[in-house]
C-alpha cells in the first residue's frame, strides 16, 4: 500500500493511494459505518504504530469504498464527491509527520565516496536531522540568508514500524514498514569545519538543520511493495538536468547493519526516519550547486518522485 498525509479543503487527512486517485481514509470510514473513525486512520505515525491491525482495517476501507463505487448507489456519488481525491489537488505534508527523530547515514555509497575522495567509514556513521526541518512534496525549500554552496542529496528513507533497542541485523528488516524518498539539503560551506576548531569536526546543525532543509515523500509505500530495498535506481534531476543516477546496490551498509547500530542504546519508535545516503552526482562532487529557481525532483523506482522547488531567501526578497 501506498500512504500519504496531505490537507485537502485546510483539513490534515490520511490517504491511501488507489487507481491514481487517494482515498481519505477517515472520511471513508464516517460515510461507510457512520461512526468517527478510530485515530489511527487520521494520522499516518498511530497507523504505522498500529501495525498489521491497522493495515487489515485500511484494506477492509478501502475494498468497501471499491465495491461501494462499482455498485453506482447513492452511497457511492457521496464516497466519490467527499472521501477520494486527486493527487494534484491536495498539498502534500510529509508522510510522517510528527516522527520521534530523522537519523541520516554519512558517506554510505561508494561513488559517493570516491567522488568526494572520502574513505567510507569503519561503521554506519549516523546524524541526526530534527523533525521540524521536514516539507513534503512539492513545498518549497528556502535556502538562508548568505549560503553559497546549497547541496542536494536524494536517499531512500527506511520508516520504522516497530519499537526496539539493540535490534540486531538478522532481525532488524521486521522492524521495518517501509520505505520513502528523501532529500538531504545541505549548505556545504556551513557543514565544513571551522578554520580554528577543526578537531571539533563537521557542523551537522548548521550544514544540515535549516528550515526546510528536509523534504521528504509524497508516499509511504510498505516493506511488501519493495521485495528488495538494495536493488533500486536512485535519482534526481535539477531543473530537468540529470545530476543523480545510481543504485542502492552501492551502498556500504545495508539497511539491516545500519539499523542495528542505529539501535545501538538508543530505543527506535514507530514513525522514526533513517535516510541511508545518497549515490554520486551531488553538487559537492561535481560543482553543480542549486541555484534560486531550481526545481529538483527526487526519485526511486518503485516507491515515487519527490519534488520540490528551490526558493534562496535573498533573492526572494529583493524579488
Amino acid at each position: 500500500m501506498r500512504f500519504a498525509t496531505y490537507r485537502f479543503g485546510g483539513v490534515r487527512r490520511v490517504g491511501v493511494g488507489v487507481n491514481g486517485k487517494l482515498v481519505d481514509l477517515g472520511t471513508a470510514y464516517r460515510i461507510l459505518f457512520g461512526v468517527e473513525p478510530p485515530g489511527f486512520l487520521l494520522d499516518l505515525r498511530a497507523l504505522v504504530e498500529a501495525g498489521w491491525r491497522g493495515l487489515k482495517l485500511v484494506e477492509l476501507v478501502v475494498g468497501e469504498v471499491l465495491r461501494e463505487v462499482g455498485s453506482g448507489s447513492k452511497l457511492s456519488e457521496v464516497l466519490l464527491r467527499e472521501s477520494i481525491h486527486d493527487p494534484e489537488e491536495v498539498v502534500f505534508e510529509p508522510p510522517i509527520t510528527n516522527p520521534s527523530k530523522v537519523l541520516c547515514m554519512a558517506v554510505n555509497y561508494w561513488s559517493h565516496a570516491r567522488e568526494t575522495n572520502t574513505e567510507p567509514p569503519e561503521q554506519p556513521y549516523l546524524f541526526i536531522k530534527l523533525p521540524t526541518t521536514l516539507v513534503g512534496h512539492r513545498a518549497a525549500v528556502t535556502i538562508p540568508r548568505g549560503a553559497q554552496r546549497a547541496d542536494y542529496e536524494v536517499e531512500l528513507a527506511v520508516v520504522i514500524g516497530r519499537r526496539g533497542k539493540y535490534i540486531s541485523r538478522s532481525e532488524a528488516m521486521d522492524y521495518v514498514f517501509g520505505y520513502t524518498v528523501f532529500n538531504d539539503v545541505s549548505i556545504r560551506e556551513r557543514q565544513a569545519p571551522l578554520p580554528k576548531s577543526p578537531r571539533l569536526g563537521l557542523r551537522w546543525l548548521p550544514g544540515k538543520n535549516f528550515d526546510t532543509s528536509a523534504p521528504v515523500g509524497p508516499y509511504l509505500v510498505t516493506k511488501d511493495e519493495v521485495p528488495d530495498p538494495h536493488n533500486l535506481r536512485i535519482g534526481m534531476r535539477v531543473s530537468g538536468e540529470v545530476r543523480q543516477d545510481g543504485t542502492t546496490a552501492d551502498m556500504v551498509f545495508k539497511i539491516p547493519e545500519i539499523i542495528e547500530a542505529a539501535s545501538d542504546g538508543l530505543t527506535l519508535e514507530p514513525g522514526d526516519i533513517i535516510a541511508t545516503g545518497t549515490p554520486s552526482g551531488v553538487g559537492l562532487g561535481t560543482g553543480k550547486y542549486l541555484r534560486h529557481g531550481d526545481v529538483m525532483e527526487a526519485w526511486i523506482e518503485s516507491i515515487g518522485t519527490l519534488v520540490n522547488p528551490v526558493v534562496f531567501e535573498d533573492r526572494a526578497v529583493r524579488g
